[in-house]
């Protein structure tokens, strides 16, 4: 009589990871959608940016040639801030969403998930993914107001956009999380992240295009040089730059300069992530 061999049953430690993996992952997305004042957030932030800022400051965004009225580039102030309003929403929620940090120090459940039998790398991984989860459902809720600043999104480029978002949310996640490795209060990590948050979005060619007709030389005369110096130096504005490129099929950079960044962001800042988390 033949013997029927048994089935594949993958190994126990795979499972175990995996099964540790989305627990993590589970209990930072639970912990997001319980934070009222999270969803809040995520929510007013468009609101104020693309309703109010955008409608507000699109007469100032065009200039007069020969009685002809011209866009400073070709599309409204609403449509070029857009991009960048997805872009705020996932910086905000990404480095806040790391708090729990913190949180886990402070209250011991850190300490036990380190003694645990996973590897620092899949908790970091778990947590890491959990805070990029939230940060894209952030950044999908500005995809809603598509409409109302006069873009037209094909699924190809909300494809696309997703892509972008889910890798400036899990670089940026990272980021967050290695801050929150030094920082040992809640109030210190929430005025710290806002005098990194602020510049990093500011000086990101987010709320002011640079002249993309213009070469670098003529662009230091028109802009203060300091000013385009660190908005080049800037990651987050490949990021935005790529995010206009895939929602407006606008690039004041080389098209492919973004996900590059974007690649590199993510993977320098996850192991840098993961080289702290081991000392802890």
């Amino acid at each position: 009589m033949r013997e029927i061999a048994p089935p594949y049953i993958p190994s126990s430690k795979l499972v175990m990871q995996l099964g540790g993996l989305y627990a993590i992952w589970l209990r930072e997305v639970k912990r997001a959608v319980r934070d009222r004042g999270q969803l809040i957030g995520g929510v007013s932030r468009p609101l104020i940016y693309v309703l109010i800022m955008g409608i507000g400051l699109n007469p100032y965004f065009r200039g007069e040639i020969y009685g002809e009225v011209k866009f400073v580039i070709p599309f409204t102030y609403l449509q070029f801030i857009f991009p960048a309003v997805i872009a705020l929403n996932i910086l905000y929620t990404s480095v806040q969403s790391a708090v729990s940090v913190i949180w886990d120090r402070e209250f011991g459940f850190l300490r036990e998930v380190l003694v645990s039998p996973l590897p620092r790398f899949t908790i970091l991984l778990g947590k890491v993914l959990g805070g990029a989860t939230v940060a894209m459902f952030h950044g999908s809720l500005v995809l809603a107001l598509a409409p109302y600043a006069d873009i037209s999104l094909t699924p190809l480029a909300v494809l696309k956009g997703l892509g972008l978002m889910f890798l400036l949310a899990f670089a940026l996640t990272s980021a967050g999380v290695i801050i929150a490795g030094r920082i040992g209060s809640f109030e210190g990590f929430g005025v710290f992240s806002n005098v990194v948050i602020l510049p990093l979005y500011f000086l990101s060619s987010s709320v002011f295009p640079l002249d993309p007709a213009l070469s670098a030389a003529q662009m230091r005369v028109v802009y203060p040089q300091w000013l385009v110096t660190l908005v080049e130096i800037n990651p987050l504005t490949y990021a935005v730059d790529s995010f206009r490129g895939a929602f407006i099929n606008f690039n004041q950079f080389d098209p492919y300069l973004g996900p590059i960044v974007l690649v590199s962001m993510a993977v320098f800042f996850f192991s840098w992530a993961l080289f702290e988390f081991r000392k802890a």
